[in-house]
């Protein structure tokens, strides 16, 4: 069964304050739970650490940014010495893209500090209801990420456990 206009407002209201709740953090904020990492620093490490050495643009298309503004990121990362780069053995002109053993500390680093101001939030909550939350706003995002990929194609039918 669709769900009901009320129930689609009602999550479309929830979503916005969610978003003005994290901008609200700000800037410091972010920086803190990030660690030593630049706050786009996950969204470029986490798929060098997830699916390996890969190039710039794997990385801008995973993290949605476009490869200019991905390029100058890796850049900063790699000064950094989070992440390192070799030439590409199949096409010279480019270079292939790994996480460096310091990336993977400051990426530890900064879950541990999410982790900790995650943990704060539903302190109160039952393991069960944390989890149920964490496999829907999951299958939310994925839902969404299929939506902006291909918009007349049918999302996800799975049912929260």
């Amino acid at each position: 069964m669709p769900t009901t206009r009320d129930t689609r407002d009602r999550l479309a209201t929830g979503l916005a304050r969610l978003l003005r709740t994290g901008r609200h953090l700000g800037v410091h904020a972010v920086d803190s739970l990030s660690g030593d990492l630049p706050s786009y620093g996950f969204a470029l490490l986490v798929p060098l650490e997830r699916d390996g050495e890969q190039r710039c643009s794997a990385l801008a298309a995973a993290a949605g940014i476009d490869v200019s503004v991905a390029s100058r990121q890796v850049a900063t990362l790699e000064r950094a010495g989070h992440l390192e780069r070799r030439p590409d053995p199949r096409d010279g002109r480019a270079s292939l893209l790994r996480l460096t053993e310091a990336g993977a500390a400051a990426l530890a680093a900064g879950r541990a500090l999410r982790n900790d101001w995650a943990a704060s939030s539903p302190a109160g909550w039952v393991e069960d209801d944390a989890v149920h939350l964490s496999v829907l706003v999951e299958r939310l995002v994925d839902d969404m990420a299929v939506a902006l990929r291909d918009p007349g194609r049918p999302v996800s039918t799975r049912v929260a456990p």
